[in-house]
């Protein structure tokens, strides 16, 4: 299969997490690519996120919503392929307000395809979630297995999944959808559960360990995270379905004990708090059809969570002004759901 020519890249959701990570690897990997990033930039996305990228004049930004055809319509026209990292993805707000899900996972998702369809876009990807296949008693998730999402979070992108293999079949676009284990690693906002435990143990502040903490997790580092995109962008066949995991797993109670030895903090500072509604107990992933294009994970956690509790320590400055209470204050005004202060999600 030929290689695609790619040349210019829409990346949605490019100021968040693993989005913003995704443009940095590209601008290292690719000097012929241009990047424009469409971000709504809620909460959870913020143009700091890209200050290294955007002194790149490969990059361009746009500050919109996925939701709203007529900015998507605007950048579209100018790209050869859609990488969707847009997303709402914390599970525990989902529970309070779901609405808000459904319209940026599924009908934001929806949006992006059309516009995809009518430029005659060579691809369009989507990043989804390890969560759609729901709580795994045994053995390994394969991309075929039977969908069944546990919070309105994981519905939602199961919706938006859904839509993207319907385009690919009913107009023959040429679609790809990974869906990646639980990331981690510089620049993720304090609500997930390793930067707020990490944040947490900075400030001699409890680690809330939801349940027993027995739950299991294949902790995926963002830069292998983003480097599987990259190889089913230019290397998936369209139509496919492409699980992006390390076939490792870590507790909860593992992450608190790991953080607590790296920061030098008493292991009284885990706190077991009450467990979430739906609580998957565990995750975990077949990703042999990965590993046919070549791709293989490169970051061990024990590494990966080395220098990731490494730059928050370096980067107090980043998380603690999302930790603040004018912060919170002032996105409650617009976030449906949003608690007091950061809460664990995984």
């Amino acid at each position: 299969m030929a290689r695609p020519r790619l040349g210019r890249l829409l990346v949605t959701g490019g100021a968040g997490f693993i989005g913003s990570a995704f443009v940095r690897d590209r601008l290292r990997g690719d000097p012929e690519i241009e990047i424009t990033v469409l971000d709504k930039l809620t909460y959870a996305g913020s143009e700091e996120n890209l200050a290294e990228a955007q002194k790149d004049p490969r990059v361009h930004f746009v500050h919109g919503d996925i939701c709203d055809p007529d900015v998507v319509d605007a950048v579209a026209r100018e790209a050869d392929a859609i990488v969707n990292f847009a997303a709402e993805s914390h599970v525990d707000r989902s529970l309070l307000d779901a609405g808000a899900f459904v319209k940026t996972d599924v009908y934001g998702t929806y949006v992006l395809l059309d516009a995809a369809r009518k430029y005659h876009h060579q691809r369009f990807l989507q990043v989804s979630t390890d969560e759609v296949y729901g709580h795994v008693k045994e053995g390994r998730s394969r991309e075929e297995d039977r969908l069944v999402p546990r919070s309105p979070y994981a519905a939602s992108k199961v919706g938006g999944d859904v839509m993207v293999s319907a385009y690919h079949t009913s107009f023959g676009l040429p679609t790809l959808i990974t869906r990646g284990s639980n990331t981690y690693g510089p620049y993720q906002f304090p609500e997930k559960i390793i930067p707020l435990f990490i944040t947490n143990a900075l400030d001699d502040l409890p680690l809330p360990i939801y349940g027993d903490g027995s739950a299991v997790r294949d902790y995926l580092h963002v830069d292998d995270h983003v480097s599987a995109i990259a190889r089913v962008l230019w290397k998936g066949e369209p139509g496919q379905l492409y699980n992006i995991g390390t076939g490792s797993e870590t507790s909860g109670v593992q992450v608190a004990d790991a953080i607590l030895r790296l920061l030098g903090k008493p292991r009284s500072l885990k706190q077991f708090v009450k467990d979430r509604p739906g609580h998957d107990y565990r995750y975990a992933l077949d990703f042999k059809r990965l590993r046919t294009l070549g791709w293989e994970p490169q970051v061990k956690f024990a590494d990966g969570i080395r220098t990731t509790v490494e730059w928050y320590r370096k980067n107090a400055g980043w998380w603690k002004k999302r930790k603040a209470p004018e912060f919170w204050a002032y996105y409650r005004a617009n976030y449906r759901g949003l608690p007091e202060t950061a809460t664990p999600s995984s």
